[in-house]
């Protein structure tokens, strides 16, 4: 049995405990924040739990095949709930747009949203879609460290008929003329963070990923979080909270543990960081830390922030999807302001209402910024004319603002940047470093690491590091007659 030690309970550092512990490791998890999750969260308003991380769930089978893993199965431990709609838009001019998961239904409702060559188009864009996911999920965001050489060697020809060096917005542009519709599938570039103006192509798989299904979680998306930790804990799991840790311990060039800022020191066989990189890049977890993951942040642009209302109140109007997306009128416009480290005038607005009195606001941010409470209330106030005008009337009662100046407290190295590293050429989908570092022992998890942001990829970084530290950990333990200790990364069989 080797003792590894987890910083960070985020979802990357939870299903590495859960795999770790379920393999028979001793496993401790060292969280500075009172409880688990990271920036999958709730925030309390006026007694309400609101969702303010994640709000819908994706790529079930990669779940499934994590608690597969632990020997566990995924619907005993959370009830997922399926969204037919996958998310109602709008725009200022009155026009609306359903988008459904369902192909067929998606070609019926955007021919009779922008007529007949439209709903051709979605068609063609929908098979390539299919066709990039399929490529990259098999020969880039399953493998731990692939990088482009792997991906080139893994997907062979067929890595050129993706497009891996096209701009999404000019790639669009192939299949919709229809400035509404570009805009719409333009959107996928800031799930992670990115300018669609900038972004590569390769994106457009995310709409495959969409419909493929996507669910909420029965008690909200939080209720992920705590599953898994439950889950790790019967595996013997020890979960330390209000934990900050100061640095990486290193002994024989190796990482030999961790030291709390109080001073406490844990030993450990190995350490993985489920932590932003620029948290270890900037030293924050000491020197050998830092010198372990130097050069992984060369050249990178930080992800969008986000300033964001979690509240209660009443909704008037149209009724709600689950995902409500109003665009702005000039898209363009909006990332030229947030390139200018400004909040938009005119923003894209995303809204949440999984029910109830509950609702989750959000709009596109620069990371550092630093606006003033002044500039956020008049963001809100032009934010909730702007729905009203798009036939979604909130009346909020109570609101908790979070901008990039909170993003930055509640996650160290991050400068407010919310998905890593900003995805601005083809260049930046292969420059996340995988879960290996330079020290030996030490290791990476997490959105802003390979596979990247999101909770299916960050879950991933989290298997791809529990399984090289378990490898790696499994060689050094020769038993005796030469033997090396098996590893149990295998899922477990009954």
């Amino acid at each position: 049995m080797s003792k590894i030690a987890i910083i960070g309970a985020g979802i990357g550092g939870l299903v590495a405990a859960l795999l770790l512990s379920s393999a028979g490791e001793e496993v401790h998890v060292f969280e500075s924040a009172p409880s688990p999750g990271g920036k999958l969260r709730e925030v309390a308003v006026g007694g309400t739990a609101v969702d303010a991380g994640p709000t819908v769930f994706t790529l079930r089978n990669v779940f499934e095949s994590i608690f597969a893993q632990a020997g566990a199965t995924l619907s005993d431990h959370i009830t997922l709930l399926p969204l037919d709609r996958l998310a109602h838009h709008g725009w200022e001019d009155g026009s609306r747009l359903d988008l459904f998961a369902d192909v067929s239904r998606n070609i019926d409702a955007i021919s009779d949203f922008a007529g007949q060559a439209a709903g051709i188009g979605y068609k063609k864009f929908a098979s390539r879609a299919k066709k990039i996911y399929e490529i990259l999920d098999g020969h880039f965001m399953q493998v731990p460290q692939p990088g482009l050489s792997g991906l080139v060697r893994g997907a062979g020809p067929g890595l050129w008929g993706i497009s891996p060096f096209a701009v999404l917005w000019n790639e669009l542009g192939k299949y919709f003329k229809d400035e509404r519709l570009r805009q719409l599938f333009a959107r996928y570039a800031t799930y992670c963070g990115s300018s669609p103006f900038l972004a590569p192509a390769t994106l457009m798989l995310i709409a495959h990923a969409e419909q493929q299904g996507v669910w909420r979680i029965e008690g909200g998306m939080y209720r992920l979080a705590t599953a898994i930790e439950s889950l790790a804990r019967t595996n013997g799991a020890r979960f330390h909270y209000g934990a900050r840790v100061a640095q990486v311990m290193v002994r024989g060039n190796r990482a030999s543990g961790i030291q709390l800022a109080d001073g406490q020191v844990h030993d450990a066989d190995a350490v993985i960081a489920n932590v932003e990189l620029g948290a270890l890049n900037g030293g924050l977890l000491g020197a050998r830390a830092r010198d372990a993951v130097a050069g992984m942040m060369a050249r990178a642009q930080p992800s969008l922030s986000a300033q964001t209302w979690c509240a209660t109140g009443t909704l008037t109007g149209a009724a709600a999807a689950h995902h409500n997306v109003f665009f702005a009128a000039d898209y363009q416009a909006e990332f030229a302001t947030l390139a200018a480290g400004k909040l938009p005038i005119d923003p894209t607005i995303y809204v949440c209402a999984p029910g109830g009195d509950r609702f989750f606001i959000l709009v596109n941010a620069a990371p550092g910024s630093q606006p003033s409470p002044e500039e956020v209330q008049a963001c809100l106030t032009v934010t909730l004319r702007k729905l009203r005008d798009c036939g979604m009337a909130l009346m909020l009662d109570h609101v908790v603002p979070t901008g990039p100046q909170q993003f930055s407290q509640a996650f160290p190295g991050s400068n407010g940047a919310l998905y890593g590293r900003s995805l601005v050429g083809w260049r930046d989908s292969f420059a996340r470093p995988g879960s290996a570092t330079r020290l030996p022992g030490l290791y990476l998890a997490g959105g802003s690491v390979h596979p990247g942001p999101g909770l299916p990829m960050a879950a991933l970084s989290g298997r791809h590091a529990a399984s090289l530290a378990l490898t790696e950990t499994s060689r050094r333990a020769v038993m005796p007659g030469g033997m090396s200790m098996q590893s149990a990364m295998t899922p477990a069989t009954h």
